[in-house]
């Protein structure tokens, strides 16, 4: 068990402040808009539906493959409802809202990660920060970076 200091108490203070100055930004606020909006859209909540139905054929089709009898139609339509969902506009700016968060959240992480030390390995999943080898790679190395 950790003993609490002055230091400890002030790190906690200082993340929560952290935690609600993200909560309260413009793209944490965007990104909330933009889910209200999929789920209450009905005609993307129908195209969702409609989906996950398929795709529950399309995981029963592919336990046999191209021997299913229905293998051809339900791999066109799951393609066909897949294209529906990714030119949804709503789903579409969700997922631009997402990914600009994730960018954002990725950046604290780095940030925070290198102010402990250069060395700290930080997981964002995106390349932009993982190749820049700060020690975040986890390849040992190998990929030329000095981890």
């Amino acid at each position: 068990m950790f003993a609490v200091t002055s230091e400890r108490v002030e790190l906690l203070d200082a993340a929560d402040q952290l935690v609600s100055m993200i909560l309260q930004s413009e793209l944490v606020e965007y990104y909330q808009k933009c889910l209200y909006r999929v789920k209450n859209d009905p005609e993307t909540q129908r195209k969702i539906r409609e989906f996950v139905d398929m795709k529950e054929r399309f995981e029963e089709v592919q336990r046999f493959g191209k021997y299913h009898p229905d293998y051809k139609q339900v791999m066109g339509q799951i393609r066909v409802l897949k294209r529906e969902l990714d030119i949804d506009e709503a789903i579409a700016e969700f997922k631009r809202a997402e990914n600009d968060l994730q960018s954002m959240l990725d950046e604290v992480s780095v940030l925070i990660g290198r102010s402990v030390s250069e060395s700290v390995k930080v997981p964002t999943g995106n390349p932009f920060f993982d190749s820049s080898c700060g020690g975040g790679c986890g390849s040992g190395g190998s990929c030329g970076c000095s981890a």
